[in-house]
């Protein structure tokens, strides 16, 4: 799996605890190591990590070795952004993009 700086790495074991039970809303990256626009966010999704801390938790989630969330969140296209409020799944967007559009399509949420 890309290794983000400052993103920690979630999986079917530990994504209740760390996505759906999280007090602050969270950002799911949806990724896997032969997709080039997930490389392609890495260091926007680095950046956002370090930004929002305070508001926004990252976290990545490689669909390879962990089917069955992927599967149980119907994520095709990689990567997914998804974000979870109280649990719940609140946004999803597919594809890279810059830091700037993320942050606007997340003003929202946050």
């Amino acid at each position: 799996m890309i290794k983000t700086e400052g993103v920690a790495e979630v999986t079917d074991a530990d994504f209740e605890a760390e996505v759906i039970g999280a007090k602050l809303p969270v950002l799911v990256e949806f990724t896997a190591d032969w997709c080039p626009p997930c490389r392609q966010i890495a260091p926007v999704l680095s950046a956002v990590a370090s930004e929002e801390r305070d508001r926004l938790k990252v976290v990545q989630l490689d669909v390879d070795t962990n089917p069955e969330i992927t599967n149980a969140y119907g994520v095709l296209s990689m990567p997914t952004l998804m974000v979870f409020r109280g649990g719940e799944p609140v946004k999803s967007m597919v594809g890279a993009r810059s830091k700037r559009r993320l942050l606007e399509e997340l003003s929202d949420v946050l």
